[in-house]
């Protein structure tokens, strides 16, 4: 995949703006349906998972119906899900009414058509799954805001700490076998980034040891499982159908690693469960949700998104990574060392985040409900949607929406760099538009801003340590793997 240059990667002037869609647009009947009860629904099932693959399935829908708005069925359906139809949105224009909180409800809706068990939090339905009209929704999200808010000053110096040790982890493997699974290491600094985050110790001083990823990995499978293929061999299918996507996996397996997170978490953060208190929640009820912030939200979101950069920036090319280099060693030397300042300079290094989190979300579904009878554009039509009816976008088609960007399937680093900039309201990936802030009356991540400033110090640490690299690209059950195959030390600094 090659990076390609472009002072203006956008084709927005002959499309109509999600800001301000043409009044004249034709209302047209949503295409599609859903098929005989039951039976639909796990037709579309078998052809999501095994028949066609996720990105056929949308991708013949689309075509058969002439419009990037449609009906369908969404995994898991019967019998986890109580009701799988949808209606999908697939292009930039449409895909930010999931974000309108006064147009849409997001109750119980954070993971699809399914919720999965509260035992698996303590039997608390946690900040995620709350639509913001529940008063706890504000509660808990500001408590998390003011969390983020005073662990500030400790991101950028404990990030580069915690990777520090990861290429230490990686030059020793490479010497080792001459190529490196990043995955692995890079979810075990996750983890322990985000413990020592918020909790002011290293997990290995804990009960957790060396297991809290593996312990998180299992925990976030039992969540996530409906939504899998584990890619057997076809003969397998009918069994992994019946495992994964038919009843929902026993959460008694998963509890004792939970209750471990949850304990050493809890034992961990005194002063902020203090705090939650005073505001009005209880000790146990914060801490769950904290644990799944940690746990589920930023240790998940960290475990997909940081590989996937990796393999885009990999497999971008050394032209890339020699801009980079000169970028990131450039500000870093003029700005006397790795602050917020000089990470606010690199627009290049920015953009090439962003262009990661475009072409591959790490979160690639989106749910709400209509609050009310609405009506969405397309590019082309408009379409109305009644109130109570499942509204369901993936992310990948929104953000490669073809009528946006120019080679929206290609790894453009410099999209987002000077006009480029103007395309950032088409980048979705934490419940909301990249230009958009998170606040107590929205369902947008609210530790988006760190998220994107943990991708942009993974680049500089990573140019500051190496001229370029190779990197052999593959898929997991969510997300992508990155395997470094060759990496060249820095001649310069």
């Amino acid at each position: 995949m090659s990076s390609k240059s472009s002072s203006s990667p956008s084709k927005l002037q002959s499309s109509s703006s999600d800001d301000s869609p043409p009044t004249d647009l034709p209302l047209k009947p949503i295409p599609g349906n859903y098929g005989k009860p039951f039976f639909g629904p796990i037709k579309d099932r078998l052809d999501y998972f095994y028949h066609q693959g996720k990105d056929t399935f949308f991708q013949t829908r689309i075509q058969e119906h002439q419009s990037t708005v449609f009906r369908t069925n969404m995994p898991p359906g019967p019998f986890i899900s109580s009701n799988s139809n949808v209606i999908a949105l697939l292009d930039a224009v449409s895909f930010p009414i999931l974000f309108d909180t006064s147009k849409v409800q997001k109750l119980n809706v954070f993971v699809g058509t399914y919720m999965p068990s509260t035992a698996l939090t303590g039997g608390y339905r946690v900040c995620a799954y709350l639509d913001p009209s529940e008063p706890k929704h504000a509660l808990l999200k500001r408590l998390i805001f003011s969390i983020l808010a005073s662990l500030h000053d400790k991101f950028i110096p404990l990030f580069r700490n915690c990777l520090s040790e990861l290429f230490v982890n990686l030059e020793d493997q490479f010497s080792d076998k001459g190529k490196v699974y990043f995955n692995t290491i890079s979810d075990k600094m996750s983890f322990d980034f985000v413990f020592r985050l918020f909790c002011d110790q290293n997990p290995s001083d804990t009960r957790l040891g060396s297991k809290g990823s593996t312990m998180s990995d299992k925990w976030l499978f039992f969540q996530l499982a409906p939504l899998m293929t584990l890619g057997l061999p076809k003969l397998l299918n009918f069994f992994e159908d019946l495992l994964l996507h038919t009843f929902p996996l026993p959460a008694f397996l998963v509890k004792s690693d939970y209750n471990k997170l949850y304990n050493a978490f809890y034992g961990s953060m005194a002063s902020i469960l203090d705090e939650a208190e005073q505001s009005g929640i209880k000790r146990n009820e914060a801490c769950h949700n904290l644990v799944f912030m940690a746990g589920f939200n930023t240790y998940g979101g960290l475990k997909t998104l940081l590989p996937a950069l990796i393999k885009w920036v990999g497999l971008a090319g050394e032209k890339l990574h020699r801009e980079l280099c000169d970028e990131i060693r450039t500000i870093v030397r003029d700005e006397g060392g790795v602050t917020f300042s000089a990470l606010e300079k690199m627009t290049l290094t920015k953009s090439v985040v962003y262009e990661a989190l475009r072409i591959e979300p790490p979160v690639a579904f989106q749910y709400a409900k209509a609050k009310e009878d609405l009506v969405v554009h397309s590019h082309d039509a408009a379409f109305k949607i009644k109130k109570g009816e499942m509204i369901f976008g993936y992310q990948p088609f929104a953000t490669k929406d073809p009528k946006i960007f120019e080679d929206p399937e290609e790894f453009v680093g410099h999209r987002f760099v000077g006009e480029g900039e103007k395309l950032l309201k088409y980048v979705y990936w934490s419940n909301g538009r990249e230009i958009d802030d998170p606040t107590a009356e929205n369902k947008q991540c609210p530790a988006k801003d760190l998220v994107v400033l943990l991708s942009r110090v993974m680049l500089v640490e990573l140019f500051l340590r190496y001229d370029t690299f190779t990197i052999e690209a593959g898929t997991l059950l969510l997300g992508s793997s990155a395997t470094f195959t060759s990496l060249t030390k820095a001649t310069s600094i």
